[in-house]
């Protein structure tokens, strides 16, 4: 393998540590002429681990005015190298990262201020010479973040300076004080003579340029009196390929990886993006753009899939990230904040259910609002846990976007699961080891259903059918050795439950498994029961000759299993021959 190989940028935002480091770097500098085209004021929002503090670094090294002289080195090869826009270089830059606002939320206004003090401190540091002499002296005399933002701005102007605010997870604090303190303690922040509001005030008329990127749109709509944005990129077709990886960026990945010998040669393109799609695929951001563009990848994800196989010759046995197992928390922060949890939870066990809800995305919202039904559901699709899948009239269809992320919804079903019965999980290695190598499927429900039995109380969670699903969707996404496929499109309907063999990590895998779980109604007559089992083997002999089953079996031995339920009892489970 050629030792000068480009490395994975995995995990890093630094633009100049890519470069010198040599990693690689897909090319998203021709959205520059489009922001610059879209207007001075700009804001997008963007799930977590979607490439926007990395781009934010390369934006900033593009117009900095410090970097003029190292333009052709820093971009070349790039497309703003071949297309640069007028006003590359021509500011300074201030950077602002408000996820290191640090401390005790009791003392975020102090934290805040330290921060911009600092801030403001190093940039009066780095652009010097640009400003008057008297520029240190007049720092010094300011005794808060606030006043120093406010004479390097007046300053600035005075002087014909042009300047540029650049700022990343713009919600990130306001958010904690949100999920922690609650609404009285998030409105006295960004409401009123807030610290938050009043330093948000000053940067329109200050800054010549502003890009803000967060991943919730609540605080926005909370200062709009104090900073009128110009256009919210967000929902906007014109960036929905901004951030993250096309399926063509992908492959051009993996085509300079094969070329260097990086990627043994029996791992073919085609199997790699066969992978890596269901996980790490299907975000779409714009209505426009769904249908007419490509979906995007978390870009994050595809790093470390990417640095996995070419360091260790293997893709990951764990296809999601171990470092982003925690996401399910912001997941459980958006349901329990104030006094809707239970419309809430009812919402998520039927998104999880049908794997989609109808509904529209509100732009802007206040947090007084947040626990309006429209208001987190759209709350789901910026954090990335629902993506544009079609449209329904004037209503989107907004569904969960990938395996990555329908299991960070299991794990917050389990979780509750677990608080009301807890479970002791690690007796299903064996059961789940018996059912893939061995076909003894029975051990594995048997187990499952008992616990559904067992936990009584879930019915304050839901009920009937859906609580069925979701239950068996929670425990069988802890199954390692397949992937859990709920509804299944197959010829003639959905079926309940597919797993897929995950052979290519368990080669071992010898059988796979559709399961059709019927719910029989507590005072459902003998006659209907045996009414429902007869449609049931029918419906699941019908799935199992189906063309496009046999070619995902890869060699396995097909069982179809069927399960009756009358409330809470299993009735009737057997093996369709």
């Amino acid at each position: 393998m050629n030792n000068n190989i480009k490395q994975i940028p995995y995990g890093i935002s630094d633009f100049k540590q890519v470069l010198s480091e040599n990693k690689y770097l897909v090319d998203k500098t021709m959205f520059f002429e489009r922001m610059e085209r879209a207007g001075n004021f700009l804001f997008l929002v963007r799930p977590r681990r979607f490439g926007k503090s990395l781009f934010l670094n390369m934006l900033e090294a593009y117009y900095d005015i410090e970097e003029k002289d190292n333009f052709q080195e820093l971009f070349k090869g790039l497309y703003v190298a071949e297309h640069p826009t007028f006003n590359h270089n021509k500011y300074l830059v201030m950077h602002l990262d408000f996820s290191k606002v640090q401390g005790d939320i009791d003392h975020i206004a102090d934290s805040l201020n330290d921060y911009m003090t600092l801030q403001c401190n190093l940039f009066a540091l780095k652009y010097k010479k640009h400003y008057p002499e008297e520029l240190t002296q007049l720092l010094q005399q300011c005794k808060t973040g606030s006043n120093k933002l406010n004479l390097l701005g007046d300053l600035g102007r005075m002087v014909g300076l042009k300047l540029y605010l650049i700022v990343d997870e713009y919600d990130n604090f306001t958010n904690d004080v949100l999920n922690v303190k609650g609404q009285q303690a998030y409105h006295e922040l960004t409401h009123g003579t807030g610290i938050y509001r009043e330093l948000f005030k000053k940067f329109k008329p200050m800054f010549d340029r502003i890009i803000m990127l967060g991943v919730a749109p609540i605080t926005l709509d909370d200062l709009t009196s104090g900073y009128n944005i110009a256009l919210n990129m967000t929902i906007d077709q014109r960036f929905n390929q901004m951030l993250g990886f096309s399926e063509d960026e992908m492959r051009q990945m993996i085509r300079y990886y094969k070329d260097a010998g990086a990627i043994k040669p029996e791992i073919t393109e085609d199997s790699i993006i066969a992978d890596i799609k269901p996980w790490y695929d299907n975000y779409c951001f714009a209505e426009d753009s769904f249908g007419t563009e490509p979906s995007m990848f978390n870009s994050d994800m595809v790093c470390y899939y990417m640095s996995t196989l070419i360091t260790t010759g293997k893709k990951p046995k764990e296809m999601v990230d171990p470092n982003t197992k925690t996401d399910y928390k912001k997941l459980r922060n958006l349901i329990e904040i104030g006094n809707m949890t239970e419309e809430r939870r009812q919402t998520i066990y039927e998104i999880v259910h049908t794997g989609y809800t109808i509904s529209t995305i509100n732009s802007y919202f206040p947090a007084e609002s947040i626990t309006d039904e429209n208001n987190f559901i759209s709350l789901l699709f910026y954090y990335g846990m629902l993506t544009i899948r079609g449209t329904l009239g004037a209503a989107l269809k907004l569904g969960i976007p990938n395996n990555n992320v329908r299991i960070q919804y299991y794990t917050y079903l389990m979780q509750a699961f677990q608080q009301i019965h807890p479970t002791a999980l690690s007796q299903l290695n064996v059961p789940f080891y018996q059912a893939a190598v061995e076909g003894h499927w029975r051990p594995m429900m048997d187990y499952i259903l008992k616990a559904y039995h067992d936990t009584t109380a879930v019915r304050q969670l839901i009920e009937g059918e859906r609580n069925l699903q979701g239950f068996m969707n929670a425990f069988l996404s802890l199954d390692p050795y397949y992937l859990v496929a709920p509804e299944m499109e197959f010829s003639h309907g959905y079926c309940d439950f597919f797993l897929l063999p995950n052979n290519t990590v368990y080669p071992m895998v010898a059988h796979s498994y559709i399961l059709e779980l019927k719910y029989l109604k507590t005072d459902a007559s003998d006659a209907e029961a045996a009414q429902q089992w007869t449609e049931a083997v029918a419906q699941i002999k019908t799935y199992a000759a189906d063309r496009k089953l046999q070619t995902m079996l890869h060699g396995t031995k097909l069982h179809l299993i069927v399960v009756q339920i009358k409330g809470y009892d299993v009735v009737k489970m057997e093996e369709i021959r």
